[in-house]
Parts: C-alpha cells; structure tokens; sequence
C-alpha cells in the first residue's frame, strides 16, 4: 500500500476521531444538528397548521385589523370609538396593560423596599406587622386578591351623591375615583423641556457630586439640591408663561358626574391587588440582600458616627443592590404576565380587549393568540434588557 493510499485510508477516521474527541468540533456539530431538528420541527408545525385550516376551510391572515371592531371598551388613554378598528382595540389593550404594568412596577417596588427595611427593624411592632403582612398575602392567590379587592371592598362603596368628597374636588364611589381633568394650554411644552434639561441637570450634579466626595472626602446635599433644580426650573418656566395649565372639575349631573376624569374601580382593584402581591416577594428578595451584606459593614459605619438611617442608605442598601436586582427583575416579568389576569374583574387589558373580544368577533384565533404572545414576549424582553443595562451600573465590580 502505498503513502497516499494509506492518507485516504485514514482520513474518514481522522474526521471521525475529531467529532468524537475534539470537544470544539464536537460541539458545533451537535449544536449543528439541534439547530437542523429545530428548524425542521418549525416547518412541520407551520405546514401541518397550514394544512389542517385549508382542511377546515378557516382564511389566514391579518386583514381582520382593519375591519371595523363594534365594541366599546370601557377605559380608553387614546381616541377609541365603536367605528374604530380592530388595530386601534389592540392599540388601547396594549396601552391599559402598559399602564398597570408600569404602575404596578412602581408602587410594588416602593412597598416592597420599604416592608423589606422594616422586617429587619429594631422595633418589634413594625417587624411584625411587617412579617404578617409578608405571610399573609404571599399565601394568597393573586385571582383571590383581585376579586377581594373588586368585588368586596370597591364595590360596595356608596354611589357618587353618597361618595367620599376628598381635596381638590376628588370623589371616591362605586363609579371609581373621579378627580379634575388636567388640560394643557400653549406653551405647556416648554415646561416639560424644562422639566427635562432639570432632570439631566440633577444627573450631572449626582455624578459631580461623588466625584467631588472620592477626591476630598466631602459630602454635597444632592437630594436637596436636585429637588430645587427639578422643582425650581419648571416652575419658574410655568410661571413666566403664565401658567399654561387649567383644570376641568368634575360635576354631579343626575346620578354620575360629569366633566373631569376617572379612575375606574377595575384599574384600582388592578394596582392594589397586583402591587401588594407582588410586593411581599419584593420584600423577601430586599430582605435576603441586606442580610447578605456582612455585618461589619454597619459596625464600621456605626464606629465613623453614621446614623442607622444614614448606614442603610449609603452603606447596606449600595452593596445589597448586587443580589437584589437579579431576582427583583423576575418580580418584574412575573408581574407584567400576571397582569393577564385583569379580565377577571373586567379591566381591558390586552388580553380582555384583543385576546376576547377581537378573537371572538373575527375568529382569527391563531393571529390573534400570536401576536398576543408575542406582545407579552417583547415586553419581558424590554425588561429584562433594561434591569440588566441597571444591574451593569450597579455592580460593584466593573466588567
């Protein structure tokens, strides 16, 4: 046999040999071949499906947006009639599932911090309320707590001419809570350009401020200072154009009030049930992170003259940050998904408003349910992008 028979001989077996023993080439070619079954699943699912509606003679496509929708939605942030479309329903679900998501974030992130802090509380009243306020709700099912709060505390609120009369001409009834109208008059976006170069302008003194306070070991008042400049420059621009904002109060007309806005008792059932929920794992998660940040860092705080309130904000609640966020970005996604939930008490969210009543009407199930699921995808992606662009800055070591 000669020299070049023997290579050719040999070849299939080196190939061979390095798809089994290489680790590299190993990997790319399973990962190769995962990548084929996935690709060849995807088609089969799309052509079975393709196959089963010709079959059942059920037309695909997303021309149903455009037909008119012919049901009323009874929250609506942007211009929505029975003669609008279905794309301007789906535009209002989405809008009402942004906003209780995003005030949810907020109040469950507010609570959260501050039942967590007060779980570790010197004061034995405060850490126990907190405690059972943690073990009570947390053991409760979410669907439970939105009914409770809908149906056995909302509800039953007197009528409008009977509602709670708070400042400012706010009234609290069954019909929700009703308070006076902002309208905007020319020249009010000058004050929110204002109120945007103010905010920029803290940033930039927060940051000067801890550069100052590394370089020669002197503290700023920046809280103080960012809130003159935040309050300061868009009052005085207010001002100075003559105040381009006015109010339209509310007024009780028959049996309902007339004028101004409203807050319909499904939003608030909504933020109350879906914020406080949330908000016991919220405090767990902050209680866990200050427990993990070593004792002695206090004791060295405590040893310089720091107060205890000065020692959990400068001190603990930084260093916590890093085992907090990971786990507070879960609480994030869980509560944007369990925002679903809200067509139990008749909020129209997304999933009321597009996954219902345009499903139901047009009978596009598959778009629909696709493109709902797709909706919810991309929002847990925005969150998660943005607490990890926020858990990059906070992190005490740098990547």
């Amino acid at each position: 046999m000669t020299l070049r028979d023997k290579t050719a001989d040999e070849t299939p077996r080196s190939w061979l040999r390095a798809v089994l023993y290489d680790a590299t080439i190993r990997g790319w070619v399973f990962q190769g071949l995962v990548l084929l079954f996935i690709i060849l699943f995807a088609l089969w699912v799309i052509h079975n499906t393709a196959a089963n509606l010709r079959a059942a003679n059920i037309p695909f496509g997303f021309d149903f947006l455009n037909m008119r929708a012919g049901f009323d939605i009874s929250q609506k942030p942007i211009d929505y009639t029975l003669d609008s479309s279905h794309a301007q329903a789906f535009k209002v679900g989405l809008l009402n599932t942004i906003i209780v998501s995003v005030l949810g974030i907020i109040l469950a992130t507010i609570i959260g911090f501050i039942v967590g802090i007060s779980r570790l509380s010197s004061n034995w009243l405060l850490a126990r309320a907190a405690t059972v306020y943690v073990e009570t709700l947390r053991n409760i099912p979410l669907l439970l707590q939105l009914l409770f709060w809908y149906k056995a505390v909302l509800s039953v609120l007197p009528g409008p001419r009977q509602g709670l009369m708070l400042p400012f001409s706010i009234n609290l009834s069954n019909r929700g809570l009703t308070m006076p109208r902002p309208i905007v008059g020319e020249g009010f976006g000058l004050v929110m350009w204002a109120l945007l170069v103010a905010v920029v302008a803290a940033w930039a003194l927060a940051r000067w401020a801890r550069r100052r306070q590394a370089a020669t070991g002197q503290s700023f008042p920046v809280i103080r200072a960012s809130l003159g400049i935040v309050i300061g420059l868009p009052l005085v621009v207010f001002l100075i154009l003559g105040a381009p904002l006015t109010f339209e109060l509310p007024e009780l007309k028959g049996f309902n009030f007339v004028g101004g806005m409203v807050v319909h008792p499904e939003l608030t059932a909504m933020l109350l049930g879906i914020s406080l929920y949330t908000a016991t794992f919220i405090a767990e998660t902050v209680r866990a992170g200050i427990l993990a940040v070593s004792s002695g860092q206090s004791e060295a705080a405590f040893s310089l003259g720091l107060r205890p309130s000065q020692t959990m904000r400068l001190i603990v609640v930084p260093q916590a940050m890093r085992v907090i966020i990971p786990p507070l970005t879960s609480q994030y996604l869980n509560l944007t998904k369990n925002s679903s939930l809200a067509l139990a008490i008749g909020y129209p969210d997304l999933v009321a408003v597009f996954a219902g009543s345009t499903l139901n009407i047009t009978g596009h199930a598959i778009e629909v349910i696709a493109i709902t699921m797709a909706v919810y995808l991309a929002l847990s992606l925005i969150t998660a992008a943005l607490m990890n662009w926020f858990n990059a800055r906070v992190a005490l070591v740098e990547r």
